[in-house]
């Protein structure tokens, strides 16, 4: 018998918000994340306070990173003023990193030209090969601001808006970039050589995911805790506070 389409395998398929129905390889429905939402923009706030293009890619990263995330309300999440604010420190979360990872992925792929009758096209290591050479000092190794020129190359890569103000998109993107590095320097000399930079954007590689320990407890990525008057976020396996001095305070 033909294989069933997957309009038919899903049309009785109900997936909660921010996944969606894909067919395994046994022909049987799954819900899986979602994997790229409308870029619409209609701005909400999450229950996390953190700032989203609509309400699809808050459930997707509800989804993503196995919170709970609500709508709080419409348009961008102002900040909370209190008597003595304790700032969060700007991160790169695993999300932010994999949704910039993933931006590249695929505008590095529409760049893959397929061989024609007289002309040779390149595939997808020729391609990062061409810009691993452009933006390469000299070393054959890219660091993370040679890195951060190859991806300010592309608009839409660029443009991971988690924060309202682009002073700190900017701070946020060079903290991605460090980040993805990360994920595939096996030397941990903080550059890629060329097979490091294959890796990391290989699209079949499936970057981990890596929790924080503190005083024997593992905790999530996004998780946050407070030391003496500092916040503190787990992101990306890592960390990281805010340098704040606890003056004024009864010690």
């Amino acid at each position: 018998e033909e294989p069933k389409s997957k309009s038919k395998i899903c049309a009785n398929v109900f997936c909660g918000a921010g996944r969606e129905c894909a067919v395994t390889e046994k022909g049987e429905p799954t819900c899986l994340c979602i994997e790229q939402c409308k870029p619409h923009k209609r701005p909400v706030c999450g229950s996390n306070g953190k700032t989203y293009l609509n309400h699809c890619e808050l459930h997707r990263d509800a989804c993503l990173t196995g919170s709970k995330i609500q709508v709080d309300y419409d348009g961008h999440c102002k900040e909370k003023k209190s008597e003595n604010p304790a700032a969060s420190p700007v991160v790169c979360y695993q999300s932010d990193r994999d949704e910039l990872r993933r931006r590249i992925i695929q505008w590095l792929e529409a760049e893959i030209i397929p061989d024609g009758w007289f002309s040779k096209g390149s595939n997808y290591s020729e391609v990062l090969d061409k810009y691993f050479k452009s933006f390469d000092g000299g070393d054959t190794r890219l660091d993370s601001n040679e890195f951060l020129k190859f991806v300010e190359q592309n608009e839409t890569a660029i443009n991971i808006t988690t924060y309202v103000d682009q002073e700190t998109n900017k701070l946020l993107r060079g903290l991605c970039v460090d980040a993805l590095i990360e994920l595939s320097d096996e030397n941990a000399d903080w550059k890629l050589s060329f097979n490091e930079f294959l890796k990391c954007l290989n699209p079949s590689f499936n970057p981990p995911e890596k929790k924080c320990a503190l005083e024997d407890e593992t905790y999530e990525d996004g998780a946050e805790t407070q030391v003496e008057c500092n916040r503190c976020v787990c992101a990306c396996g890592n960390w990281v506070c805010t340098a704040m001095t606890c003056e004024g305070k009864n010690q």
